[in-house]
Formats: structure tokens, sequence, C-alpha cells
């Protein structure tokens, strides 16, 4: 007989802006990217922590920026990158309703299984 116990729930979380067309959301990428920023303050270091190319990571920064209608990122050249203050409540919020969607939905399954 299966071990039920063992499954877990995946939950993917975006924020988004329903006025957007793009479909461009604030996911678990753009949210390690941002990590990234906020751990080394530069976009080329987390982007390279990631394995991903700069400039997929400033295209999607960018595409995110433009559907949330809010700046994530100060870029300030060669001196890095920091979150702004929008970015950094974004980044929080995102990681607590994570966290706290991620334990429902375990405690849940449990209960159903």
């Amino acid at each position: 007989m299966a071990d039920l116990s063992v499954l877990k729930p995946g939950i993917r979380l975006s924020i988004e802006n329903p006025a957007s067309e793009s479909g461009s959301v604030f996911g678990r990428g753009i949210a390690n990217l941002c990590l990234g920023v906020r751990e080394t303050g530069s976009l080329n270091a987390a982007a390279k922590g990631m394995g991903m190319a700069y400039s997929k990571a400033w295209r999607i920064i960018k595409e995110t920026e433009a559907a949330l209608g809010v700046q994530l990122l100060d870029r300030d050249g060669a001196h890095g990158s920091t979150l702004t203050e929008a970015g950094d409540k974004i980044l929080d919020a995102y990681i607590e309703l994570d966290s706290r969607m991620n334990d429902m939905a375990e405690k849940a399954l449990q209960e159903l299984l």
C-alpha cells in the first residue's frame, strides 16, 4: 500500500496586476532574483547565482516592473543595484504569503488524506 504521508502539496504563488495585459507576474523566479539582489547588491551577481544571463535577468525585471507598474530595483550602473522600498515590500509579502500558503496547504492535505 502507498504511504500517503510522504506527499506534499505544490503551491505556485504569484503577485500580479490584473490591469496588465503582459502576463508578467511576481513569482518564484523574480523573487529569487530580488533575494539575490538584496543579498549581493548586484543584479549581475544575483543572475549568475541562478545560472542566468544578466541580459535575461534585466529583461525579466523590466517586464515585471512594467506589468506591476512598480519599480523593483534602483540601479547604480557599475555600483550595483538595490531593491526599492516597493521592491522590498513586495518581496517580503511574497515570502510571507508563500510560507503561509504552503503551511496551510500541508495541513489541509494531511487532514484530507
